[in-house]
């Protein structure tokens, strides 16, 4: 059977990593976090000092994928998408949250002022929103709220519809 393979990005703290686990566990599709997948195979170039994190090889993280996209039933989640190919989403999920309850979410994580700032900034220029569009048809480009419980509920559910739908519509 064939599955479909959905990308679920956004600044770092909107919701990403709770949606993708929860709608992986109700859907049978497979989870992929991107950092995670990236920290286990130490698929870094270097180390940002400005930003006291690695940084991410994108060509191996690519490369590292190539085999599981290809056989589709994957949810992957990271806070950038420009350098995945296009080919291997069939839907993209932006998730924004309102600036304060991200700046809440951040802090509790223990993010230094300018990784703060540089964040919310991200968000409120729609970065990812704008990298997505860029990157991708922009019939397959959604954006989702994701403020409270209940907009988590709400995604899964609607993305769960359309998983269903994309399987009838492919199935021969």
């Amino acid at each position: 059977m064939l599955l479909p393979n959905i990308l679920l990005t956004g600044t770092p703290g909107v919701g990403k990593t709770t949606l993708g686990k929860e709608l992986a566990s109700r859907s049978g599709l497979k989870y992929i976090n991107v950092g995670d997948l990236a920290r286990e195979g130490q698929l870094y170039d270097g180390y940002d000092e400005e930003y006291d994190c690695p940084i991410l090889d994108e060509d191996r993280v690519v490369d590292e994928l190539e085999n599981q996209m290809s056989e589709g039933g994957v949810i992957v989640d990271y806070h950038g998408c420009d350098f995945f190919p296009e080919r291997w989403f069939h839907i993209v999920f932006v998730l924004k949250t309102d600036n304060s309850i991200l700046y809440k979410r951040l802090e509790t994580r223990g993010y230094n002022e300018k990784k703060l700032k540089d964040n919310i900034q991200c968000e409120i220029f729609q970065v990812l929103y704008e990298e997505a569009l860029a990157s991708y048809k922009e019939e397959i480009v959604h954006q989702l709220s994701s403020n409270k419980p209940e907009d988590l509920e709400d995604n899964i559910n609607q993305i769960l519809k359309w998983i269903e739908q994309w399987i009838k519509d492919h199935s021969s």
